[in-house]
C-alpha cells in the first residue's frame, strides 16, 4: 500500500508539474500586451507574378459574387464555376458556361459562404490550371492595356502564402515564428489607402504565392502568433530581413538615405549566420606555389591581364591571359573597411611572380587570283575587260615566343568590387557591392570567400534558422538580436466570416446574371478578307440561343451561346452542308448557317 500511494504521489507530482508548465508557457505567449491602435487586416496584393495580358481563367472553391459596372450589377457564381476574362477593345469580357458579358473596366469578386461547406477546400480561386489557391477576394481592372488584378486578402490568410516561400517549412518552428512576425509586421506598415494596393508579389515586397497544404510547421507558427507585430516608439516597425548578412547586422541608413528613426536596429558582428554551413558562399582559391604541372586558375590569370595590361605591354610581353603564367602568390591581405568596424572590406593586396610570352604579328602572303571553287553551280562566263595582275595581300598571323620568367614581382592592390569579383566570379547580389569578403590562409594557399545575399539589414533568415535549430533560441531571442529596440505588442483584429449569398442573386446551376442584364454582344472589328462576309444571328427568338461549336458537327462542344442579333464574321463556308466557321474579337467556332442573315 505505502510503495502504491508513494507512487501516486510521484505521478500525481509529475503531472502536476507538466501542468504547471504548460500555465508557465502559456502566461508567457499571453504577456504580450494587446496594442489599442486600430489595424484593417485586409491587405491588397498586386499579383504580378501572374503576367497578366489579356485573359486570366480561374475557378472558384466557394460561390462568389461579380460586382461590375456604374450601377453595381452582380452576378453569382457557383462553387466549382470556371470563369474566363478577356481584355478586348479596352474593356473586360466574362464569359462562363455560355454566358458572355462585357463587364466594362472594371470587376470585383467578393466570396460567399457555401452550405455546408464543413470539409471542403478553403474558400478562395484558383487560376485554372495551377496549383496556388489565392484565399481572398479579387479586383481586375485595367491598367496600361493590361488585365491587373490586385487580391484581397486577410493578412493571416496572406502569411500562408508569404512565410513557406520566403523561409523553407524544414526551418525550426521559432525561426518560422519569427519570419512570420516581421512578415506581418512589413505588410501591415506598408498599408496606403491612396495607392491601388499595398504590396507586390515579388521580392520587391515579399514573395506570396497563394496558398498551398501541407506546410504544417508553417501553419502552426502563423496560428501560434496570431497577430503579433513589431513596435517602435507606438508604432508598427519597418521589419527588414535578408536570406544571409555574411556576419555582420547592418544599419538601414548605411544602405539606403534616410532621415527616419531607426533606432530598433543594431550594427555589429552576426555568429550565428556565418556558422550556418547553408549560408550562401563562394569562394576562390590561390596557391602560393605554381609549378610546371600547375596552372594558376583563369580568374587569376584574367585579373593580371585586366591590371597589368600597360605593364606587360611596356616590357613587350602579349597580356592576354594565355600568355600568362603565374609562379608565385604571396602576402595576400584583405583590408580598408567600408566604416568603422566593418566587415565589408573594398581593398585585396598581394604579391605575384609571373612568365610572360612575346607576341609578334607575321605577315601571310596570299594569292587574290586564286581559283575560285563553286561547289553547287559552274557560273556563268562573263566577259571582262583585261587587268593589271593584283598584287598578293598580307594576312597577319600571331606567332607566340617562348615563356619567359618576369624578373620582378608584381606588388598589387586592388579594388575588391567589380574589379576583382568580377575576375574572380565572386558577384552574389548583382550590382551591388554589399558582399562581405573574408580570407583563410593554410600552408598551401589562400581561399576568398564571399558571403551575404542580400542587403544585410534586419534579420538573417540563415542566422534565426542556426538561432533556433542549434542554440533552441526562442522567436523572441532571434527578434531581439536583430531587432534589439522592438518591442512585440498584438492585434485583436478576427477572421473573416463569409455571409451568404443575397437572395436576391441566382442559386440555379450554371451562374445566370441578377435582375438581369441581357449578355452583351461580343464585338466584331476584324476587316473582312477574300471570301469573308458578315452575318447577324437572327432566326431565333429573344430567350433562346445559338451554340457555337468547336467543329462542323451537332455532337461537338459547345464553345458559347450566341444571341440574337449577334454579328458575325463568316469566315468560310465547311466541306460538312450547312455549316459556317465564324468568329468574333474573342472567339472562333462553327454554326448551322441557316440561322444567320447575311449582311
Amino acid at each position: 500500500m505505502f510503495k502504491r500511494n508513494h507512487m501516486l504521489r510521484i505521478i500525481s507530482f509529475v503531472l502536476s508539474c507538466c501542468l504547471l508548465l504548460l500555465l508557465v508557457s502559456s502566461l508567457a505567449e499571453e504577456s504580450i500586451p494587446y496594442t489599442e491602435h486600430n489595424v484593417n487586416p485586409i491587405v491588397r496584393v498586386h499579383l504580378s507574378r501572374l503576367n497578366l495580358t489579356d485573359r486570366l481563367d480561374v475557378t472558384l472553391t466557394t460561390p462568389y459574387g461579380l460586382t461590375f459596372g456604374r450601377d453595381g450589377a452582380e452576378l453569382y457564381a457557383e462553387s466549382g464555376s470556371e470563369i474566363a476574362f478577356l481584355l478586348r477593345n479596352g474593356s473586360i469580357y466574362l464569359y462562363m458556361e455560355g454566358l458572355s458579358l462585357r463587364l466594362g473596366d472594371s470587376v470585383y469578386l467578393r466570396r460567399y459562404a457555401e452550405d455546408g461547406a464543413e470539409g471542403k477546400e478553403r474558400p478562395g480561386f484558383y487560376r485554372t490550371g495551377f496549383e496556388p489557391l489565392y484565399l481572398g477576394d479579387l479586383h481586375l481592372t485595367i491598367n496600361e492595356g493590361k488585365l491587373y488584378p490586385v487580391l484581397n486578402i486577410h493578412v493571416e490568410d496572406y502569411l500562408l502564402g508569404v512565410v513557406p516561400y520566403e523561409m523553407s517549412d524544414t526551418f525550426p518552428v521559432e525561426a518560422l515564428k519569427a519570419q512570420t512576425i516581421a512578415a506581418r509586421t512589413y505588410v501591415l506598415r506598408k498599408a496606403d489607402a491612396d495607392k491601388p494596393y499595398d504590396v507586390v508579389d515579388t521580392t520587391n515586397d515579399q514573395v506570396f504565392k497563394g496558398y498551398i497544404p501541407g506546410f504544417e510547421q508553417t501553419e502552426a507558427a502563423i496560428a501560434d502568433t496570431w497577430g503579433v507585430c513589431g513596435f517602435y516608439k507606438e508604432k508598427l516597425a519597418q521589419c527588414y530581413y535578408s536570406a544571409s548578412n555574411g556576419g555582420q547586422t547592418e544599419l538601414v541608413q548605411t544602405v539606403w538615405p534616410t532621415r527616419e528613426d531607426f533606432g530598433y536596429y543594431a550594427f555589429g558582428p552576426d555568429p550565428y549566420d556565418v556558422e550556418n554551413p547553408a549560408s550562401t558562399v563562394r569562394t576562390f582559391r590561390m596557391e602560393k606555389e605554381y609549378g610546371s604541372k600547375t596552372t594558376a586558375p583563369y580568374g587569376l590569370r584574367k585579373l593580371l591581364s585586366i591590371v597589368l595590361a600597360e605593364e606587360l605591354t611596356a616590357l613587350g610581353y602579349d597580356p592576354a591571359p594565355e600568355s600568362i603564367q603565374v609562379h608565385q602568390v604571396s602576402d595576400v591581405v584583405l583590408d580598408t573597411p567600408s566604416a568603422k568596424d566593418s566587415l565589408h572590406l573594398t581593398r585585396l593586396s598581394m604579391n605575384v611572380s609571373i612568365s610572360g610570352r612575346t607576341k609578334t604579328e607575321v605577315p601571310v602572303l596570299t594569292d587574290p587570283d586564286e581559283e575560285e571553287v563553286y561547289l553547287f553551280e559552274t557560273p556563268s562566263p562573263q566577259t571582262a575587260e583585261p587587268s593589271a595582275t593584283p598584287a598578293p595581300t598580307q594576312t597577319p598571323v600571331p606567332v607566340y615566343g617562348e615563356f619567359e620568367k618576369i624578373p620582378q614581382p608584381f606588388s598589387l592592390e586592388l579594388p575588391v568590387f567589380k574589379t576583382v569579383e568580377n575576375a574572380f566570379a565572386l558577384n552574389i547580389s548583382g550590382n551591388f557591392d554589399n558582399e562581405i569578403w573574408t580570407l583563410v590562409e593554410d600552408d598551401k594557399g589562400y581561399e576568398l570567400q564571399a558571403r551575404r545575399y542580400g542587403h544585410g539589414v534586419g534579420m538573417s533568415q540563415r542566422g534565426a534558422e542556426w538561432m533556433a535549430g542549434s542554440y533552441e533560441k526562442t522567436y523572441r531571442d532571434i527578434l531581439s538580436f536583430y531587432y534589439p529596440g522592438m518591442k512585440l505588442m498584438r492585434y485583436s483584429y478576427a477572421p473573416v466570416v463569409l455571409t451568404g449569398a443575397e437572395s436576391n442573386l441566382s442559386s440555379t446551376a450554371g451562374p445566370a446574371p441578377t435582375v438581369t442584364p441581357r449578355p452583351t454582344l461580343m464585338p466584331v472589328t476584324k476587316p473582312l478578307e477574300a471570301g469573308q462576309w458578315y452575318a447577324t444571328v437572327t432566326e431565333i427568338s429573344e430567350d433562346s440561343s445559338l451554340n457555337l461549336r468547336s467543329r462542323p458537327d451537332l455532337s461537338s462542344d459547345i464553345l458559347m451561346r450566341l444571341y440574337k442579333n449577334q454579328r458575325l464574321l463568316v469566315v468560310q463556308r465547311c466541306p460538312e452542308e450547312g455549316w459556317v466557321q465564324v468568329e468574333t474579337d474573342s472567339i472562333s467556332g462553327y454554326v448551322m448557317e441557316s440561322y444567320l442573315t447575311a449582311e
